[in-house]
């Protein structure tokens, strides 16, 4: 009998649970809170490497850094600290890969 109403206070709460999470998304739906729009990493790495000295190269890492991170600093250099993500990725020598 114990165990019976222990399993069943249980199983209570994991549905009082699963209701204010599903509350606590719909809440938030209904706020107006959407993703962050995918930005044109295209246009964004033509404009960060325009000045390279192997520009495919560079437009090549600097793409696949912008579709990881949705983001690309601007300029044709540094400003990294404005895109953290951006600047934290490396290659398997330990290397920044982002240009």
């Amino acid at each position: 009998m114990a165990k019976a109403l222990i399993a069943s206070l249980l199983v209570s709460l994991l549905l009082f649970q699963l209701v204010e999470a599903d509350h606590q998304l719909v809440t938030n739906a209904s706020k107006g809170t959407s993703p962050p729009k995918k930005i044109d990493c295209g246009g964004a790495c033509a404009t960060r490497c325009r000045l390279s000295s192997r520009p495919h190269l560079c437009k090549r890492a600097c793409g696949t850094c912008c579709a990881r991170c949705n983001c690309v600093p601007p300029g044709t250099a540094g400003n990294q600290e404005m895109c953290p993500c951006y600047a934290r990725l490396t290659t398997h020598g330990g290397k920044r890969k982002c240009p």
